[in-house]
């Protein structure tokens, strides 16, 4: 059983600060930028920033759904979550680029085992890929 990760970038015409905020606000923010392979989603508590537990359901493709319950962390210029359901961990990282920001998603999780995991390895990461590129695609928009 290996990890498995995807990770997606895009550039922002906005402060480092403002993005990272932006990414933190699960009650506002959150719900507007998630592609239509979320669904159900909600916050259990707090909304912004650390402490934060929201949780949603994950349809990455016709057969593969995760339910997520993900408790947020937040640092200088990282928005963690960790599903209590799973190994999976979302990990968006802010840096300054020129008068923006830069905006990296990456997604980690422990693989399945044998050939399922071989085929997990491969294909997996692809899929997400996607997912992630339309969320930051929704977030640059949000943010103008």
């Amino acid at each position: 059983m290996g990890q498995v990760s995807a990770s997606s970038s895009i550039a922002v015409a906005a402060d480092p600060q403002r993005v990272l905020d932006a990414i933190a606000d699960y009650q506002t923010v959150r719900p507007r930028i998630l592609s239509s392979h979320y669904r159900d989603y909600k916050v259990l508590e707090g909304g912004t920033g650390a402490g934060t537990v929201a949780e949603w359901t994950l349809q990455a493709t016709e057969s593969r759904v995760r339910n997520v319950q993900a408790v947020v962390s937040v640092s200088d210029s990282m928005v963690t979550e960790r599903d209590k359901n799973s190994s999976m961990v979302n990990t968006w990282t802010v840096t300054p680029d020129g008068t923006g920001s830069q905006v990296t998603l990456r997604t980690t999780w422990q693989g399945a085992g044998g050939v399922k995991g071989i085929f997990e390895g491969i294909f997996a990461p692809l899929g997400l890929k996607k997912i992630q590129a339309e969320v930051l695609a929704n977030l640059k928009r949000e943010i103008g």
